[in-house]
């Protein structure tokens, strides 16, 4: 006898955005539908997405370019740098349209979002899906998959169907009662399922598993006893019994901003800009999320891979004696420190700074001799608000390059439409 599940108070959705970054550039590109396209990582480093007729011509995830380029040009694969300004404006409109269906929402990644209806009694779950895909394409223009189920590793399975069979499921599937779960159990391969890495997947081959349903036929003390408490809450979410649930959102531990650089340099002023660069958007990110360090981290590393060069990787810890959340005291630190870890002659490819030792700005112990300047918050605010309003960094500090604040190669970079006033269409 089968369970239904509809009953239930709470269901799950995965909503999945199909090849997200291919799928941003042809909504304000059209000539780009049906034609192949490959997206690189930063600096046009190696594919970091494809879209479907790329995957289907054979183009690989991690293809590095250098080595790809002929084959890209044969077949006609139009190959573009990450224009992450683009895609990130893009995602926070397919999650503003999200919350018109559910007030909790738990953003995943930045194409997909889980989504929990509590109260949804005898909902058709299968027009709501559709609901939801046909509102984000008509607003955005972005084509999604929807998977609905009573847990959320169900739904990421069912998530799955309905990107495999876009024909049949119309790119929503529900799983609404035990029939329908143990069939698409017994359809997901094992190396297929969330949560489920190469490590837990070779001892679980060993047990005999080559499905999801295989794993949920396990019995609990022997997940408990071989793994750990996540690996059983899989299996439980897997067997219809809800025990993932959506995150609460959490203030960092940590916040790091790192990144390679274009080129290699030996050159002092470029490395404290980038620096600096990366000091001031940990600083923001502090501040948004109400908090304040007590330290700040500044690594440096030379290019590991060319050997034939003098290697030097090295780190920097700088105390405050109060915490603060201040771009001109966290850069100007972090300035210092990698000044005293720079060494003439090397080439260096990247660089990082971390903040940690996190509090919250309203709730710390004082200090009684010292403290911040008290201009410095008002200050922060008034930057903070002025580079919200015009979505872009008008305002930085002096020692940061005024034109750009991610320096990467991007030669094949589209235009920042919907966050650059000047790459905006022009309807004639």
């Amino acid at each position: 006898m089968y369970v239904k599940y509809i009953s239930l108070q709470s269901m799950y959705a995965l909503v999945d955005c199909n090849n997200f970054y291919a799928s941003c550039e042809r909504v304000f590109n059209p000539n780009l539908q049906h034609q192949p396209i490959a997206i690189l990582s930063n600096n046009d480093g190696c594919v970091i997405s494809r879209s479907d007729e790329a995957k289907t011509i054979g183009l690989p995830m991690g293809a590095p370019i250098f080595k790809w380029e002929s084959f890209c040009k044969a077949n006609n694969i139009k190959v573009l740098s990450s224009n992450y300004p683009l895609y990130g404006d893009m995602s926070s409109r397919v999650m503003k349209i999200l919350e018109q269906f559910t007030p909790d929402v738990e953003v995943y990644s930045i194409d997909e979002a889980f989504l929990q209806f509590k109260g949804f009694k005898d909902y058709d779950f299968y027009d709501y899906g559709n609901q939801i895909r046909k509102r984000i394409l008509k607003w955005t223009g972005i084509p999604t998959c929807v998977g609905v189920a009573p847990t959320k590793a169900l739904s990421k399975v069912a998530n799955k169907i309905a990107r495999k069979f876009p024909k049949e499921t119309k790119g929503v599937y529900v799983i609404d009662s035990d029939e329908s779960r143990i069939k698409a159990l017994k359809w997901i391969k094992l190396e297929d399922v969330w949560g489920i890495g190469r490590g837990i997947q070779k001892r679980l081959k060993e047990k005999g598993c080559k499905t999801a349903y295989d794993f949920t036929q396990l019995s609990d003390d022997w997940v408990r006893k071989t793994f750990s408490i996540t690996e059983w809450k899989l299996k439980k979410d897997l067997e219809g019994v809800p025990k993932i649930l959506l995150d609460e959102p959490k203030t960092k531990r940590a916040i790091a901003t790192t990144r390679s650089f274009d080129y290699t340099y030996d050159d002092l002023n470029y490395i404290k800009e980038r620096v600096s660069t990366f000091a001031t958007s940990c600083a923001e990110k502090l501040r948004k999320q109400g908090s304040s360090c007590h330290m700040v981290i500044v690594m440096l590393n030379s290019d590991r891979h060319k050997k034939d060069l003098e290697q030097h990787r090295e780190s920097k810890m700088v105390s405050f004696p109060y915490p603060t959340d201040s771009s001109l005291l966290i850069s100007t630190q972090a300035v210092n420190a990698v000044k005293s870890i720079f060494k003439p002659g090397i080439k260096y490819k990247k660089a990082g700074v971390i903040v940690t030792g996190i509090v919250q700005t309203d709730n710390y112990q004082l200090n009684l001799f010292n403290k911040e300047d008290p201009k410095h918050k008002p200050l922060m605010s008034a930057i903070d608000n002025i580079n919200k309003k015009y979505k872009s960094y008008k305002i930085k500090l002096g020692n940061q390059d005024l034109e750009r604040t991610w320096k990467m190669r991007q030669e094949r970079l589209s235009p920042r439409y919907t966050t650059k006033i000047s790459d905006v269409i022009v309807v004639k």
